[in-house]
């Protein structure tokens, strides 16, 4: 059997870990805001993987933020403490949950806006498309090219719908997958969508999970397979990316890069190529960061943003005249 390395970590994390869904209550257990700061500080310095590849000075931010701790501070003032040390890490699958508040590092910040949603409806869309399950969908340029659009990994996506959509499509000259501007989700819809896009089973990645508090200690590494669906599309598959495409956005742009039919085209990812979890502080606030890192078939790691074949970004003057210069730049690709 092929190793489902991510069925144990990368289903069961978004099950109890969901990108942008994770609030926990409050028990109150300790309120000493010392030994809650220390707490964190000890179990991200012990488990969290990207220490050396983002050149993170730990033990520097401990004594930085340590100096702004004070007893009897309020719990508000703690969690903003707390917060900004774990901003240190600059990654967006690091958060701190509270009743009261959520901390988290703002991905779509690291790169310019590269998707606007109504210039694709109004000036290729129509506003005529069809909805299956999570996708948006429609034919191009007098029905020579697919056009399907991704937002979110939803954990809905079936083999049913994109069985449906590849038969609309299989007689176009190619398929743009549009997922710029998708967060993550579910990585379960991962491996179905990739499904689809080969007739051979195909190795995507591999994961490597923590080991031990050395910052390079990691479990042997896991082979991460794509089995193919008796429904694939062998033409050319353009799929469009930028900066706000994170986390599970991230995983499936790495590897859909093993597959000869496929370009990525657009900006680098955001990146989020970590599978996070966590635990509990004293106070009962509850934290998640990333545990495990993932490295494309040669061993590279691109956890900071997975760089597409081809680099477009939308111009401003484009933008003003109602095109969006990617999907140009993609259908161009396959035509």
């Amino acid at each position: 059997m092929r190793k489902l390395f991510q069925l144990f970590i990368l289903v069961l994390t978004c099950i109890f870990f969901s990108c942008e869904k994770v609030f926990f209550e409050e028990d109150g257990v300790s309120g000493d805001p010392f030994v809650n700061f220390d707490y964190l500080w000890n179990e991200v310095n012990e488990k969290y993987t990207f220490f050396d590849y983002k050149d993170i000075d730990w033990e520097q931010s401990r004594q930085i933020y340590r100096q702004k701790i004070y007893t009897g501070m309020s719990s508000d003032s703690l969690f903003r403490v707390l917060a900004a040390m774990l901003n240190e890490l600059e990654d967006g699958h690091v958060n701190l949950i509270s009743s009261f508040n959520v901390s988290r590092y703002f991905i779509e910040t690291l790169g310019r806006d590269n998707y606007d949603e109504r210039i694709v409806n109004e000036n290729y869309l129509n506003y005529d498309f069809y909805t299956t399950g999570p996708f948006r969908h429609s034919f191009l340029e007098n029905d020579q090219i697919g056009y399907v659009r991704f937002s979110s990994f939803t954990g809905t996506v079936t083999h049913n719908q994109l069985d449906f959509m590849l038969n609309r499509y299989r007689n176009t000259e190619g398929l743009i997958f549009d997922i710029r501007e998708n967060g993550g989700g579910s990585s379960g819809d991962i491996y179905r969508i990739l499904a689809h896009f080969s007739e051979e089973p195909t190795l995507l990645f591999f994961s490597e999970s923590k080991a031990g508090p050395d910052p390079n200690t990691f479990l042997p590494a896991q082979e991460v397979y794509s089995d193919p669906s008796p429904v694939f599309y062998l033409k050319p598959i353009v799929i469009l990316t930028d900066r706000s495409t994170y986390s599970s956005g991230s995983f499936l742009t790495l590897g859909a890069k093993q597959f000869a039919n496929v370009t990525v085209m657009g900006d680098t990812t955001g990146g989020g190529l970590g599978v996070p979890n966590g635990g509990q502080l004293p106070n009962g606030w509850t934290y998640r960061f990333s545990v495990t890192r993932t490295l494309d078939v040669n061993g590279n790691n691109f956890e900071n943003g997975v760089p597409p074949n081809i680099y477009v970004i939308t111009t401003d003057e484009d933008r003003a005249a109602g095109i969006d210069t990617i999907l140009e730049a993609a259908i161009l690709e396959i035509l």
